[in-house]
C-alpha cells in the first residue's frame, strides 16, 4: 500500500478543526433538533463510521473525499462516546477525561512497541493503519471530554476554552520550529488539542447567547463547515488527479 494519510498541510489543519467542530455541533443537532436522541444517534453515526472505514480500509492509498469522511464521522462518534458516558452512565468529566487519556497513552505504547514509530507518513500497513485510527477515535473523545470538562464544568466558558487550547497549539508550533520539538511528537500534541479547541470553538458558535454562546445554532454552523469541508477536500482531490497525471510512467531500457 501507498501512505494513507495525508500530507500535513495548511488544509490539514484547515479540515481537521473545522471537522472536530462540526463533530461537536453534528451530534447536539442529530441528538437535540432532530430528536433522535443520544442511543438513536449513537447506532445511525456508529453504522455510518463502519461503512466509511470499511471503504477506507479497502483503499491501497490516500482518496481524499473517503479519509475525510471518515475524520468527520469519527469526530461526531467520538463526542457521542462521551456523552454518552457523561449523561448515560453520569460518570463525571474528569473521570472521562482521564479514562481517554490513558487509553491514548496505551494505543500509542503499543503502536511503538510493536512498530517501533508512531509517524503518520508510514501508515502503509493495515495494522499500522488499526493503531492509527483507533489514536484517532481517543483524541476525539479525549478532545470533548477536555472541552466540556474546561468549558462547563469549570465554568471557563466557550471562549476561554478554546484560547487556553489555541495558546496550546501555538505553544507546540513555536516548541517545533524554535526549539526542535520532535516533529512526531508536535504533531500528535497539536493533534490532541485541535479537538478541544473546535469543540469549544464549535459550542460558542452554536450555543445560545444564555449559555455563552454566539446563538448561530447548530444547523447553521455544521451547514457552513461543512460546505468549507466539502470545498477543500474538492480542491485537493484536483490537485492529487493533477499530481497523479503528471507523473510519467517509468522507462525500461532495452539492453
Amino acid at each position: 500500500m501507498l501512505n494513507k494519510v495525508p500530507l500535513v498541510t495548511l488544509y490539514f489543519w484547515v479540515i481537521k478543526i473545522m471537522a472536530t467542530t462540526v463533530g461537536e455541533t453534528a451530534a447536539d443537532f442529530l441528538n437535540t433538533n432532530l430528536n433522535l436522541g443520544l442511543t438513536n444517534t449513537s447506532f445511525v453515526m456508529g453504522a455510518l463510521l463502519i461503512a466509511a472505514l470499511v471503504l477506507q480500509f479497502r483503499k491501497d492509498r490516500y482518496v481524499p473525499w473517503i479519509y475525510w469522511v471518515s475524520v468527520v464521522l469519527i469526530s461526531v462518534v467520538g463526542t457521542l462516546i462521551t456523552d454518552n458516558l457523561t449523561d448515560h452512565f453520569g460518570i463525571a468529566l474528569q473521570t472521562t477525561t482521564t479514562i481517554f487519556a490513558l487509553a491514548l497513552a496505551s494505543t500509542f505504547a503499543v503502536w511503538y512497541s510493536v512498530e517501533r514509530t508512531l509517524s503518520i507518513h508510514t501508515i502503509f500497513t493495515t495494522r499500522r493503519e488499526l493503531f492509527y485510527w483507533a489514536a484517532i477515535l481517543f483524541t476525539f473523545a479525549l478532545g470533548t471530554a477536555a472541552g466540556d470538562l474546561l468549558a462547563e464544568q469549570l465554568k471557563l466558558g466557550y471562549l476561554h476554552s478554546a484560547m487556553v487550547f489555541g495558546a496550546g497549539i501555538g505553544l507546540t508550533f513555536a516548541a517545533y520550529r524554535l526549539f526542535r520539538l520532535n516533529a512526531v511528537v508536535a504533531f500528535w500534541i497539536a493533534y490532541i488539542l485541535t479537538r478541544p479547541f473546535g469543540a469549544s470553538f464549535g459550542d460558542l458558535l452554536s450555543q445560545p447567547r444564555t449559555n455563552g454562546g454566539l446563538g448561530l445554532g447548530t444547523v447553521g454552523t455544521s451547514a457552513l463547515f461543512l460546505a468549507v469541508i466539502l470545498g477543500l477536500i474538492v480542491v485537493m482531490t484536483k490537485a492529487q488527479m493533477r499530481a497523479g497525471a503528471s507523473v510519467e510512467p517509468a522507462r525500461v531500457e532495452p539492453r
